[in-house]
């Protein structure tokens, strides 16, 4: 059941269920709710029994993609009333140590597609699992030995899990590696780690396979890493003041179901146990034309990639996949009032399917809100008319939907801001604690190694340097399905000798369509270039292709060995934009089965078929990468840092879309103020 939280108004949906009757969710695209996630479960617990004798898990449970066509038809016909494409249920479960793959119809209440999968790679980790083999570990009798060993309290141990990567096995286990940190006076948890330990568990069978005690290394002591407000001690700063936000005419957005409306925006916005936070069919009101045009027709989160930097047998194999692994969707957290999102903000809740198929709820998971940033829309000051002097300023405000995923140490900020200038900013913050290994010394002149990967961020602790690409898949529509992509080449130029002016040089543009997937890669910052997409077959009334152009944040790349084994799995990061004809099977740049995938199922591999885009339904993949060396400041919490991109129209309406945007009315609230008594 998805709800829609305001501080004074509970928008909510009811779907009812009966025995003879099932009535589906008003949009094709809003996530499965809870009576369907029950009925999934129903469905095919008939057919797989759960039993001592039967292992059957739910890995992922979603909504299984619909036919673009159908829903492009049902979205713009009047009313919506053409019949809405099929409602079905994509669900990857463990059976029997194998891979299957069903679909489920709702209106049959049948499974209508079943199979084994017979590739590489494992899906997502479920919750469960991982706190079971977590539990396996503390009752291990060779661990606890180790930690008493190690003179540790075994009561404040905890133990995470890690996926382990492919480092050419010509055969994987589904296995993950085990990982135990040390509280003993401290909550910071990753910020205490116990090295020198190999813990290797099988999932299928809930075994400990494999373990080693090689080494016993140093433990960072405890003091400095509190964060908790309520635990630290005086003096607090830096002082920053109380404020109140106050719209007196309520909040600018309307919310029906999933879809919302703000200004001249209209999009829906869904839940995925993988992704997240989704956007889909985004379209903007053009006044001109008195009508909504398509820009982006799903947008959501495609994988985080994070190799460490420390090939040590300790870290050499955290090189994770987020959304593929973890699942970020499953790692979100409920956002907190005032706090992750402002007062003005309303909340939707999310629901996803536990290991054993019933519903789990995060309370919400997501929200959206108008901000209201000192930021300037446009102005301009005209002081050369002689006797007049103008001045026409106008405020900004945006809308943003925001989630934030907390896959172990880091809290990862994903966020949508929509302008009324027709741009959507795509945003990445990165927060949350540091991964870090014990080491013997507090200073810098104590180093002995040639490399310690990474900088003394508190005694006895180093923070591994570290990298953080964030992929989003963009099935952009720009004003219809079939577009193009253009790289505008800025090319300098002698000027010619017929010019007859002291200049010597100039620059202009060169227009150099993309006619196959290998003319879109795109690595950011080694040429001057304007990336744009473009609709051929709309064109302003001066003759221009409509279109956005996609505006890139500071540019990082993978500096892995192209035959390192985790670049080989994230060879989508070969590139920092790559372009792919419209297929509804590639969703998951990191291939849809992710955990110890081999990079035979992934955008790179897609794109080697270097099939024609022009002209054609065309999907934007963007990476946004930090690369993260840590430093003092980043302990013990690390402040966000924050990046992204924006799509801005270009051409897109025939004039400033927001040239008679009216200015808004922000005001403050008068200090109360008391006369003393003389």
């Amino acid at each position: 059941m998805a709800q829609v939280h305001f501080t004074i108004f509970i928008f909510s949906s009811i779907f009812v269920i009966s025995s003879s009757s099932f009535i589906p969710p008003p949009h094709p695209f809003d996530p499965l709710t809870e009576t369907e996630l029950k009925l999934v479960r129903t469905i095919i617990n008939k057919s797989y029994p759960i039993g001592h004798d039967h292992k059957f898990t739910f890995q992922y449970v979603g909504l299984n993609e619909p036919d673009k066509s159908l829903v492009l038809s049902w979205h713009s016909s009047p009313g919506h009333n053409v019949k809405p494409p099929p409602r079905q249920a994509f669900v990857i479960a463990r059976d029997r140590g194998k891979s299957r793959e069903i679909v489920v119809d709702f209106s049959t209440r049948a499974i209508i597609s079943n199979k084994i999968h017979v590739g590489n790679g494992n899906p997502k980790l479920t919750i469960d699992e991982q706190q079971a083999a977590s539990a396996l570990v503390l009752k291990f009798k060779p661990f606890c030995d180790s930690i008493v060993k190690r003179g540790l309290n075994l009561s404040e141990v905890v133990v995470t899990s890690s996926t382990m990567g492919w480092f050419g096995e010509k055969k994987t286990k589904r296995s993950i590696r085990t990982i135990p940190f040390y509280l003993n006076g401290s909550v910071n948890t990753y910020l205490r780690p116990i090295e020198g330990m190999t813990i290797i568990v099988n999932l299928d069978h809930m075994k400990v396979v494999e373990f080693k005690d090689r080494f016993t290394g140093p433990m960072p002591k405890a003091d400095g890493r509190e964060y908790r407000i309520s635990k630290l001690k005086p003096p607090f700063g830096p002082s920053l003041r109380n404020a109140v936000f106050y719209q007196p005419d309520g909040p600018g957005f309307k919310i029906d179901g999933h879809v919302v409306r703000w200004a001249n925006w209209e999009f829906h916005m869904s839940f995925d146990v993988r992704a997240g936070l989704v956007i889909s069919l985004a379209s903007i009101f053009d006044m001109d034309m008195n009508k909504y045009r398509q820009v982006l027709y799903k947008g959501h989160l495609s994988e985080m990639f994070v190799p460490y930097m420390d090939p040590n047998d300790d870290w050499y194999f955290i090189s994770y996949l987020d959304c593929g692994e973890f699942g970020c969707g499953q790692s979100a957290v409920s956002l907190e009032p005032y706090t992750d999102c402002p007062p003005n903000a309303a909340f939707m809740d999310g629901v996803f399917a536990g290991q054993d198929g019933t519903p789990t709820k995060i309370s919400n998971v997501m929200c959206i809100f108008e901000k209201y940033a000192g930021d300037i829309m446009w102005r301009h000051t005209e002081a050369e008319v002689p006797g007049l002097k103008i001045t026409e300023v106008r405020p900004d405000v945006s809308l943003v939907a925001r989630m934030v995923t907390t896959v172990g140490n880091y809290d990862y900020i994903i966020e949508y801001e929509f302008k009324p200038s027709g741009s959507i900013k795509m945003g990445v913050g990165l927060t949350g604690v540091l991964e870090v290994k014990p080491v013997e010394y507090v200073h810098t002149s104590e180093i002995k190694e040639d490399d310690i990967y990474g900088t003394i961020v508190a005694d006895n602790t180093v923070g591994v340097n570290h990298d953080h690409f964030v992929t989003f898949r963009l099935d952009l529509d720009i004003d219809g399905t079939d577009n193009s992509f253009v790289r505008n080449e800025l090319v300098t130029k002698r000027t010619p000798k017929s010019v007859n002016t002291p200049r010597k040089s100039y620059w202009t543009t060169k227009r150099n369509i993309a006619k196959t997937e290998a003319e879109a890669r795109v690595k950011l910052g080694l040429r001057a270039e304007e990336l744009v997409v473009v609709n051929p077959n709309k064109k302003t009334k001066h003759g221009n292709e409509v279109g956005y152009r996609l505006l890139p944040g500071p540019a990082s790349s993978s500096l892995l060995a192209q035959d390192d084994y985790p670049q080989i799995r994230a060879a989508f990061t070969n590139y920092n934009v790559w372009i792919t004809p419209y297929n509804k099977s590639e969703v998951w740049t990191s291939g849809l089965y992710a955990d110890r995938s081999q990079g035979d199922d992934t955008l790179a591999v897609w794109s080697q078929r270097d099939r024609e885009i022009e002209k054609k339904d065309i999907v934007m993949w963007y990476t946004v990468g930090f690369h993260h060396v840590p430093c003092q400041e980043d302990f013990p919490t690390m402040p966000t840092m924050f990046g992204g991109f924006e799509l801005r129209p270009t051409n897109f309406f025939e004039q400033n879309p927001v040239l008679k945007a009216k200015p808004i009315n922000l005001t403050t609230i008068p200090k109360c103020t008391t006369k003393k008594n003389d």
